[in-house]
């Protein structure tokens, strides 16, 4: 990854939003009603434009907007996790949703994952999320989410040599030296039924030796990895009755092993972390402290780590920077512009929460983000005016700093 000691560059979280004919394309793909040839035929030009837009807005490295994980609907929530279904062997649709799957109870020294339906911010503020004005939707909800039935293997070699070749291509058609593109976390990839291992901490390994392959495609093919895994810090909130900070860290730390695992003999500097809270538009009060996660995260073997730092619930926390060294080899790219409301941010204040960053790590550590990915968040016109501010934001805070 690249470093600037005179300007503040510029990236963001992943997923951006889609055409209206990628979407539409999508829909009827899934729907098995999409002729094969022409659906690449778009993909690949829906790349290269998206990538030409990012570099028109600022963008200083760019990514493959995540056009190779399927949104069949304008709002989704869901795109960065669920492409993996369709790369892993041994994965059954059973009939049940996301938020059908059984809620369980942590006991001491017992913590588990309870249901999606059964996460704590969602009790607390059950009324809001059952009222469709309210606007915590998330859209659409999964009515067909896969349990794993056997030993979990990667199968998606053909979809992520397409992935990669559109976005290379569209990298070289737009003069950009260095792009990056996600795949997700081995914690994040096992939340999803299990009826094959023995354990939790069993299917994060397996799921890690699994998307190993796709890792290592994407570093090998010279574009920088992003790990999309959430569920480092989301979980907190999918544990019931609340954990301590101590509890959740001896809950997480295996699947930050099982990462670890994954990434082995990648090249750290060619790797970096996305680090939230979950995107979805709600209250997140029961979300844990970035002074209680931030040790875990850096434990990770990522040469830089993405985390939400613009929206308002984990905006005041660029002040735990003040007492947490940085390891001097590794970058942050924290959100100066947020996925989590319509307004669109000053410039000036954007480059104001670069700087109080950059002051306390060193202004050529310090990449300007987004909080999470725009796609299927904010509409369309809303996430490109927000990249735009990004870059002028990062171009004061260069002059400032």
């Amino acid at each position: 990854m690249r470093k600037s000691t005179d300007a503040i560059l510029t990236s963001h979280a992943g997923s951006l939003p889609r055409p209206d004919s990628l979407i539409e394309a999508n829909h009827r793909r899934e729907a098995g009603k999409a002729d094969e040839a022409s659906f690449q035929k778009s993909l690949t030009e829906a790349v290269s434009d998206v990538v030409r837009r990012q570099v028109a807005a600022g963008i200083s490295v760019p990514g493959d907007g995540e056009y190779g994980k399927s949104m069949g609907s304008k709002v989704n929530y869901r795109a960065w996790w669920s492409y993996s279904f369709s790369r892993l062997a041994n994965l059954e649709v059973t009939g049940l949703g996301l938020y059908d799957l059984p809620a369980q109870r942590s006991s001491p020294g017992n913590t588990v994952l309870s249901s999606f339906a059964d996460r704590r911010d969602r009790q607390r503020f059950a009324a809001a999320y059952s009222d469709p004005e309210s606007g915590v939707s998330t859209g659409p909800r999964a009515t067909d989410w896969p349990f794993c039935i056997g030993p979990i293997s990667y199968t998606g070699h053909a979809a992520i040599a397409a992935d990669i070749a559109n976005f290379k291509a569209a990298l070289a058609a737009n003069g950009v030296s260095e792009g990056f593109m996600t795949s997700i976390g081995p914690a994040s990839c096992a939340r999803i039924g299990n009826r094959h291992y023995k354990s939790d901490d069993e299917f994060v390994f397996a799921c890690a030796d699994a998307m190993r392959e796709e890792y290592k495609a994407i570093v090998d093919a010279g574009l920088i990895l992003q790990i999309d895994d959430p569920a480092i810090a989301e979980n907190f909130d999918q544990i019931n009755p609340e954990p301590t900070a101590e509890e959740y860290r001896k809950f997480t730390m295996p699947k930050v092993e099982a990462l670890n695992h994954a990434l082995r003999g990648l090249p750290r500097d060619r790797v970096r972390f996305h680090l939230c809270w979950g995107s979805w538009h709600g209250p997140h009060t029961t979300d844990i402290a970035m002074r209680d996660i931030v040790d875990v995260m850096l434990r990770i073997e990522a040469g830089a780590y993405s985390f939400e730092a613009g929206n308002v619930r984990h905006e005041h926390e660029w002040a735990v920077w003040k007492d947490t060294k940085l390891p001097d080899d590794r970058l942050i790219l924290p959100g100066v512009v947020s996925h989590a409301t319509n307004v669109v941010e000053h410039p000036e204040l954007v480059a104001e929460r670069i700087g109080r960053f950059a002051k306390l790590v060193g202004k050529d550590r310090v990449i300007a983000s987004t909080d999470c990915g725009l796609g299927g968040r904010v509409h369309r016109d809303i996430a490109w005016a927000k990249l735009e501010t990004l870059a002028q934001g990062a171009a004061i805070a260069s002059k400032q700093l």
